[in-house]
């Protein structure tokens, strides 16, 4: 056993210890499991809100994206910018509502808002269907950083067994509460080894951070700029407007509001948020510095990029502390997954759907059993191989930013939405992104001589226009209609 699987073994251990000790003294009902008893201040709520923004998608998505495309990879420093000036003033409106109406899971606030528990269902199908993904690309990290890390002694499918078998007990015995505090030592890791890798590599193989640009782009000039098709500037608008669009609307983000104790609490986050880019950033960099020192990492073998220009560059102890480090960018975002999921099939699916008598204790109890099913069948679909973590995180936010327009009618003070448009809306962007994904239908096969401006667009803006346009024409309709009814009535 080398140095650098005893020290990521180390830090899977301490991660569990923590864990358990994060519960003790703790009743945890559904609430405190889920939620913490909504009791975290702003430290807490800003670290569990960075811990799921902040994933292996940042840790080896971001650096693989940067080697394999080049300069398309920046949309993913941009859109939080975007996306945190919407949450500024919309965070504190949801936390208010949900905390009045005791909400606890990420469809409560759809099902209460439109008081219907169809729509409840609808949201939470979209929800674990996006979640499926989610969790793909956290398992799907620990394995790669577990098996590449440990020098090729672990398997990457045993990696990732271990990895499922990790969270699963981990959520099981300590709920949101041992997130949140593994979330501090995790945040100060990636933070230190994202700025010490993204400054250190550069000048270790080219001199410095210029000098690596200038040879990049003598051998690899495609790289520093947008191509004319495909990942060009009008993808990377229409993706940077989808994704801050829906950066609030991922299940595990979206509770993590309901924990604030407070209103100021969020706005802190929301303020402080930014200062995660850097992440980003430096990341990045660890990408560009892998371009002409890691050879021969095509499609979803790009996401090694940072792993093996580690394991090129340092010894075996540190080749540990990087790999204990991307553990646990995948530890908490993954058990927060979990949780959600196995909250949202007990209280959404099996109460909404099928007893809706039950009390909370069988809920709860609901919970924990589909906690580990669902982490199987993520599993599952993890061993199959697939595309990169970019290419799962763009499909599962293009999934969920097709709750936008109910949620932006939400904050109506009279709302418009009505129910029935929302469901038909939500159907609508399912089918476009259906179309696209499973059947290759894209606007440049509708319409083949439209400009690259147009059909570059991403599917996921597409498929959220077209629910737009059903939302707003049902639910205007319903209304006319019952304005109209409302006149006659008060006629006679």
């Amino acid at each position: 056993m080398n140095a650098a699987l005893v020290i990521i073994a180390a830090f899977a251990v301490a991660s569990l210890g923590i864990g358990l000790f994060a519960r003790r003294g703790k009743k945890l009902s559904l609430e405190q499991w889920a939620l913490g008893g909504r009791g975290f201040g702003s430290l807490l709520t800003f670290l569990l809100m960075a811990g799921e923004a902040f994933s292996t998608f940042t840790f080896l998505g971001a650096s693989g994206w940067s080697y394999s495309k080049g300069i398309p990879a920046f949309y993913i420093l941009s859109y939080g910018c975007l996306a945190f000036v919407i949450g500024y003033w919309m965070l504190p409106a949801i936390w208010r509502y949900a905390k009045e109406r005791g909400l606890v899971s990420f469809a409560d606030y759809f099902a209460s808002k439109y008081d219907s528990r169809a729509i409840g269902v609808l949201v939470s199908v979209v929800a674990v269907f996006a979640m499926v993904s989610l969790l793909m690309i956290q398992l799907r990290g620990l394995g790669v950083i577990v098996s590449e890390m440990s020098y090729g002694l672990i398997p990457q499918s045993a990696a990732i067994w271990i990895a499922a078998t990790l969270m699963a007990v981990y959520m099981i015995v300590s709920g949101i509460h041992g997130s949140a505090s593994i979330a501090i030592f995790k945040d100060v890791l990636i933070l230190g080894i994202a700025i010490f890798l993204g400054l250190y590599l550069p000048f270790h193989y080219y001199g410095g951070l210029t000098d690596m640009f200038a040879k990049i782009n003598a051998v690899h000039p495609e790289l520093l700029r947008l191509p004319e098709h495909g990942f060009n500037l009008s993808w990377y608008n229409s993706t940077i407007l989808l994704t801050s669009l829906g950066y609030y609307l991922y299940p595990h983000g979206f509770t993590a509001i309901y924990v604030a104790r407070d209103e100021k609490a969020l706005r802190r986050n929301v303020i402080l948020m930014p200062l995660y880019q850097v992440v980003i950033a430096f990341m990045f960099l660890v990408g560009f510095a892998a371009v002409l020192t890691v050879r021969g990492l095509e499609g979803a073998q790009s996401d090694f990029a940072l792993l093996r220009l580690v394991k090129q560059t340092f010894p075996a102890w540190f080749v540990g502390i990087v790999g204990g480090t991307g553990l646990l960018t995948a530890l908490v975002p993954g058990s927060l997954i979990m949780l959600n999921a196995s909250t949202t099939i007990a209280r959404n699916i099996y109460r909404e759907g099928f007893a809706p008598n039950a009390t909370e204790q069988q809920v709860a109890r609901v919970a924990r059993i589909a906690l580990p099913i669902f982490t199987l069948v993520v599993v599952f679909f993890v061993l199959r191989g697939g595309a990169t973590f970019v290419t799962l995180a763009i499909f599962s936010s293009s999934l969920l930013t097709q709750l936008v327009p109910m949620l932006a009618s939400s904050f109506l003070t009279r709302p418009f939405g009505t129910r029935e448009g929302g469901f038909a809306g939500i159907v609508a962007g399912g089918i476009v992104l259906l179309l696209s994904s499973s059947y290759g239908v894209t606007l440049a096969s509708v319409f083949p001589g439209a400009p690259s401006t147009i059909t570059s667009i991403n599917p996921g803006l597409v498929a959220l226009i077209a629910n737009a346009l059903v939302f707003i024409t049902i639910s205007g309709a319903q209304r006319a209609l019952q304005a109209r009814f409302a006149t006659s009535a008060g006629s006679v």
